[in-house]
């Protein structure tokens, strides 16, 4: 019987209202699901009030519970404000790999070919964020400096992940970090593609210097792909790739943390845009990606009914937009609330049916 207790990250803005209006979707009245939901508020005051304290407490109750849900939230530019919440869960729960993946908007005219899925996997933590930076001298003989590191166990789990979604997506393992300009720093986790694909030798797989990578993908074929990709490598070109798309509204990010096996223990689902400050309390803002990583975060709960409510959130989402329904962003003029509608009631029949097929 499924029993399972999600953490829910209040955020700012935007963020806050797309999360509100995603949480409809997973209603029992929707999905014939009971989901116990803990609530945690990240907005900034609360952040700010606590001195982070509430993030450290949300990330506990994660580490716990093994899935939550995030708004996006402001991080402030001041130095020694409360930062970023995200560096924060990410370290708490030892997130390693962020995937974000690109897929068909029905009705959008994507970029350069790109029909079949693209999945990003980079790295969660490492790399150029959260490096020590500092400056040397005066005038135009000032210099800045930067340490960044990357660890092996980090490397291992993106590669991994990478090989492993390829696998299940029938996709092709593609790029990679530029590994011939730095072979020691980069190059450990070109080492770890090559040791993943040896583990899984059906999997193709085609090595790419991330410049090329980018190139490659302007040209692309229409392949399906897995990019696994350094932190800020990844960030880069998620966003691209999800642009490509035709939106970076239409698609989940999802924080994954792994046991010793790099089974995944922890998940963390959110959208992969930030408060958008400018749509705030207007209703027009585009639910998609929130709506999508919860569809994506139910997957985890490795239960039949689960995967059959995430399907139907999938389907009923894509179907919306390709029957015309869709927000400002994709052409059309549903509002934020008129699109969730939408999706609720095709959800709704979708289950509907799929339980009375079920003896043909």
């Amino acid at each position: 019987m499924l029993n399972k207790t999600v953490v829910v990250m209040q955020g700012d803005q935007t963020g806050q209202e797309l999360l509100d209006e995603s949480l409809r979707v997973l209603q029992p009245d929707v999905i014939g699901l009971e989901i116990n939901f803990e609530t945690y508020d990240l907005s900034l005051g609360k952040r700010r009030e606590t001195k982070n304290e509430i993030v450290h407490e949300a990330a506990r109750a994660m580490k716990k519970h093994g899935y939550g849900i995030k708004a996006a939230t402001i991080t402030p530019e001041q130095k020694g404000d409360v930062g970023s919440p995200n560096a924060i869960l990410r370290r708490e729960i030892d997130g390693k790999v962020i995937v974000r993946t690109g897929r068909r908007i029905p009705g959008i005219l994507p970029v350069a070919g790109a029909y079949a899925p693209i999945s990003v996997v980079r790295m969660a933590v490492g790399d150029a964020y959260g490096a020590k930076e500092w400056r040397e001298g005066e005038g135009l003989n000032e210099q800045a400096y930067r340490t960044e590191t990357i660890d092996r166990a980090t490397c291992r789990a993106v590669a991994e992940f990478a090989f492993r979604h390829a696998k299940k997506i029938n996709a092709k393992v593609f790029g990679g970090p530029k590994y011939t300009v730095s072979p020691v720093y980069e190059g450990m986790l070109k080492e770890e593609m090559d040791e993943a694909h040896k583990k899984y030798p059906t999997v193709q797989y085609e090595p790419q210097l991330i410049d090329a990578t980018y190139a490659l993908l302007l040209s692309s074929a229409g392949d399906a792909m897995v990019i696994p990709a350094l932190n800020r490598d990844g960030d880069c070109l998620s966003d691209m790739v999800l642009q490509m798309f035709g939106s970076i509204a239409g698609a989940e990010s999802v924080l994954l943390g792994f046991d010793e096996s790099f089974n995944t223990e922890t998940v963390m689902v959110e959208a992969p845009h930030g408060t958008a400050p400018s749509l705030f309390g207007k209703n027009i803002a585009n639910p998609m990606a929130m709506i999508l990583a919860n569809a994506s975060l139910l997957t985890y709960f490795n239960d039949p009914k689960a995967n059959m409510a995430s399907r139907a959130i999938y389907e009923a989402t894509i179907e919306a937009v390709s029957s015309g329904i869709r927000t400002s962003d994709l052409g059309g003029s549903a509002t934020t609330s008129e699109f969730v509608d939408a999706i609720i009631d095709k959800i709704k029949t979708k289950l509907d049916v799929w339980s009375t097929m079920q003896n043909f």
